[in-house]
């Protein structure tokens, strides 16, 4: 925050600090499960933003294009049901925990739940799990996109046909760490190169 001078946290800025935070190896995947890597355990680092991080109860991250196109070459999802949509959606999320765990003995997810200017952060992780299909029930919302729901009722996946984003809800557990930040200055651009050593024969005239 300091030397960017804005409050700006990107998903790979996350995951850059989480895996120095642990001593780990920052190696972005394309399927986004072990982006950082220790021994035999692996991470997804995941940011959300929120009003009010302390006391968020419930999130969503997004897990990824689950597209059935590309995975099962159904490029017409209308023409299913919604439960047949939703096994196809839970079995592309299945193959890809299976994938990491043949090469990971432990697969887990950390979250930087985070408020817009920064000044508050929730951080709590836990273990990447495979879903059950028949667990739940899917039906269309209103706005044209998927839900799937518990065996409570409880909303757990959204799905949208238009770009195949695939979103996990997700419970914030009580044993989340709740912290606050001091909101530094922003480093101005003289003291940052002097800092540095910087002058005029670092720039050359080709």
């Amino acid at each position: 925050m300091h030397t960017r001078g804005e409050a700006r946290l990107e998903g790979s800025d996350w995951e850059r600090i989480f895996a120095e935070g642990i001593n780990a190896e920052w190696k972005p995947s394309n399927i986004g499960l072990d982006d950082v890597r220790l021994d035999s355990c692996c991470w997804g680092a995941k940011t959300v933003k929120n009003s009010k991080p302390a006391t968020a109860q419930r999130i969503r991250l997004i897990s990824g294009r689950n597209s059935l196109d590309y995975s099962y070459k159904q490029s017409d999802s209308r023409g299913l049901t919604p439960s047949e949509i939703g096994k196809y959606v839970l079995d592309i999320w299945n193959a890809r925990v299976s994938s990491v765990r043949q090469r990971f003995a432990h697969c887990r997810t950390v979250v930087l739940v985070k408020s817009d200017d920064l000044s508050e952060c929730v951080l709590f992780e836990f273990e990447t799990l495979r879903f059950e299909t028949e667990r739940y029930a899917w039906e269309w919302n209103k706005h044209g996109n998927l839900e799937g729901k518990d065996g409570s009722g409880n909303h757990k996946f959204t799905w949208q046909p238009h770009g195949a984003q695939f979103t996990i809800i997700e419970d914030v557990p009580d044993t989340r760490l709740a912290f606050k930040l001091r909101l530094p200055e922003k480093l101005p651009r003289d003291a940052a190169l002097r800092a540095l050593g910087f002058d005029e024969s670092w720039v050359e005239i080709i």
